[in-house]
């Protein structure tokens, strides 16, 4: 029997003629899905089916197989099949890039790479490489742009700063989806205002919020004067009859084919220039737009050897603008609230240094998110000094109206000459109506259960002791140096935060202090990380400086990594009064001690220079409250008059009732006498302490303090 007669038996497939593999070949070449290309060991085409689009075999038979797909890394894709050639087995969907001779734009090719064995199997001499190409290009366009919108949705949304949403914006589409990413946002819209309501009017400037690009157009912008001229940070105003103007006005996306012959690029010089140094020749514009209100354009350009655009694309850099619109806008109504409530915080601190009896203060507010903290200096009674630093946590409209209704509240408490834990006491009192005012707001109000939190610390510096008493309601404790520069410790107990639920009792702490010791009060962000308050004391230790230089000195010190929340710091050296503007006097407690309290008193302000009429004044000021002394307090009785911005009389016995104005009737023969103070003077009150109570009086002299004689 002939060799091509013998019966196929189990496990040994039937012999054939020369036709089978005719036909086979056949088949495989006609009615394939996948494209397939045969090339020779010396990697030149010699057959490819028809599935393989715009490689006809006449046509590129002999050609290396990276010229006939014109590939991007020839040199990579031709090492790769060397390989698959020696044996060292087959490589399966293997993924290039090229360009198809008949077929405009980049391709993306996937490939399978199968050796062609000899009549010897696998280890005779191959007899060359079989391809089996899937063009994927729409694929993984689908892709490209999945990947893009993906990118959107990941970067852009994560700020609340207009600027930074719009350059995360333009690096999610460039250089991923476009080779280059302009995103334009009307002016007034970056510094927080309404957008206009479309369509745009004309004359809008537009300013460059962000650009992304490609390496290749980055070079090329770098290098060309036109672009330099449309950098970010610049402003435009769009030019009539361009796809830009257009779509600003009809609020539609434009896919724009751009060249040398464009005709619009006539009115638009400076992008004419642009588009020529980048090569771009395809365009999509699309206006941002929510709501009906513009808030700006985003322009992606493709250029060079990039595929064009197509509608699909238009469609996802629709979807794209729509979602940075939203997070523009949500970045913008911040912004805007952020520029109110720095406004508010600004116009509620206050706007000059206050000159103080016997201390010199500066201040430090460092602007941020924090729009709740503030510091101040009241001047009280007796040349003393009420210093506060505080600070009501969060940010935005909010946290500073209620910054600005603890600061009036402190004020208004520090006027009834209390001590400092008996103002904290009262100022929690009024947190916590304010905290059940919130608390008691309609569900549908977006403050209802939004939490308060807020501390402060409240400091008096006395000139004539050289005492300063503190206490503090969740708020760091002040840092003191001694004029030599050592730390000076102060031990304050930490009260409850003024919004807690703790009803815990505020303690304060007393510290004596040499003339010249400096007190720095800080908000909790300038005392966080490590060492802080090693940092700031040793700050202050630096001699020579003044209190300004000295907080610049703090903040220049700060780390790196201190987060930008806002800060405030009130910096105080401790003085004296001056023994020439000083009158003390211990009086008797007898009937005629009023007589002589009045030329007493005469004496000291004639020989001060102050007119007549103030001391005329003065003269029954003293008078009246001598003589309430004699008749309802307790020895001893002293007498203290101190000129500074205004002229201050004080009247201390040892009694701690409390005086009451009131209205005398027209026969009464009596009562009469803080009525009297009360309309020559421009202040009055009474102040309490462990041995007794001072009345005092503050009048306000009309040429302003004269030199003292002595």
């Amino acid at each position: 029997m002939a060799d091509s007669e013998t019966p196929a038996g189990p496990g040994r497939a039937a012999r054939t003629d020369g036709g089978f593999d005719e036909a086979l070949l056949a088949a495989l070449f006609t009615q394939s899905a996948v494209g397939l290309v045969v090339l020779d060991p010396r990697l030149r085409l010699v057959r490819a089916n028809s599935l393989v689009e715009g490689v006809g075999t006449g046509e590129h038979a002999g050609l290396p197989f990276s010229e006939v797909f014109r590939l991007d890394d020839p040199d990579g894709s031709e090492q790769l099949m060397k390989r698959v050639l020696a044996g060292e087995g087959p490589v399966r969907d293997h993924l290039v890039r090229g360009r198809l001779r008949r077929i405009p734009g980049d391709r993306q090719f996937l490939t399978s790479l199968y050796r062609l064995h000899g009549p010897g199997g696998p280890d005779a001499p191959a007899l060359g490489l079989v391809v089996a190409v899937v063009d994927v290009t729409e694929r993984e366009r689908g892709r490209a742009r999945e990947a893009a919108l993906t990118a959107v949705r990941d970067a852009v949304g994560g700020s609340l700063d207009v600027a930074a949403t719009c350059r995360a914006f333009a690096d999610a589409l460039a250089p991923g989806f476009a080779d280059l990413a302009v995103v334009e946002v009307v002016d007034d819209v970056l510094r927080g205002s309404e957008p206009p309501v479309g369509p745009m009017p004309p004359g809008t400037p537009l300013r460059r919020a962000a650009s992304g690009r490609c390496d290749s157009v980055r070079d090329a912008v770098e290098s060309g004067n036109g672009a330099r001229g449309r950098a970010p940070g610049t402003t435009r105003h769009l030019a009539a009859r361009t796809p830009y103007a257009l779509a600003a006005t009809d609020l539609r996306a434009r896919l724009v084919p751009l060249g040398p012959d464009t005709p619009w690029l006539g009115t638009d010089q400076d992008g004419a220039r642009a588009v020529a140094e980048t090569g771009a020749h395809c365009l999509i514009v699309v206006p941002l737009t929510l709501r009906g209100a513009v808030l700006g354009l985003v322009s992606l350009y493709r250029c060079g050897d990039s595929e064009p655009f197509d509608e699909d694309d238009v469609s996802l850099a629709v979807t794209a603008a729509t979602r940075a619109s939203l997070a523009i806008d949500n970045a913008r109504r911040y912004e805007r609230e952020h520029v109110i409530a720095s406004t508010v915080q600004r116009r509620l601190l206050p706007q000059a240094e206050r000159q103080q009896a016997a201390v010199d203060t500066a201040h430090v507010l460092l602007p941020g998110r924090d729009s709740g903290c503030w510091f101040d200096t009241i001047a009280l009674s007796g040349a003393r000094t009420a210093l506060v630093v505080g600070g009501v946590a969060g940010e935005g409209l909010q946290s500073a109206i209620a910054m600005g209704q603890l600061r009036t509240v402190i004020q208004a408490l520090a006027g009834l000459d209390l001590e400092p834990e008996e103002v904290l006491a009262r100022l929690k009192d009024t947190a916590d109506r304010l905290a059940h005012e919130r608390a008691s707001l309609p569900p549908a109000d977006g403050l209802h259960g939004e939490p308060l939190s807020a501390g402060c610390v409240y400091g008096v510096y006395d000139p004539f002791t050289r005492t300063c008493t503190v206490a503090r309601a969740g708020h760091p404790a002040p840092l003191i140096v001694g004029p030599d520069g050592r730390a000076v410790p102060l031990d304050v107990p930490e009260g409850p935060g003024l919004f807690s639920t703790d009803s815990a009792l505020f303690a304060p702490a007393t510290v004596t202090l040499e003339v010249g010791s400096l007190l720095a009060f800080c908000t909790a962000e300038l005392l966080s990380g490590d060492r802080a308050a090693e940092r700031i004391t040793r700050t202050l230790a630096r001699p020579g400086r003044s209190l300004q230089q000295l907080g610049d000195d703090i903040v220049y010190a700060l780390p790196d990594d201190t987060r930008a929340a806002g800060a405030a710091l009130l910096l105080a050296r401790t003085g004296t009064v001056s023994d020439h503007l000083v009158a003390t006097w211990d009086l008797a407690d007898e009937a005629t001690t009023p007589a002589t309290a009045r030329v007493l008193v005469r004496d000291r302000l004639q020989g001060w220079g102050l007119d007549e009429d103030t001391v005329d004044a003065t003269e029954l000021i003293v008078s009246e409250l001598v003589t309430n002394a004699v008749r309802y307090g307790t020895p001893p009785l002293r007498l203290r008059l101190l000129l500074d911005s205004t002229l201050t009389c004080e009247v201390h016995d040892g009694s701690t009732a409390a005086p009451h104005l009131r209205h005398a009737g027209t026969v009464d023969e009596g009562g009469r006498g803080l009525f009297i103070v009360s309309r020559l003077a421009s202040h009055w009150g009474a102040r309490h302490g462990p041995d007794g109570k001072v009345l005092w009086t503050e009048q306000e002299l009309p040429d302003g303090p004269p030199d003292p004689v002595g």
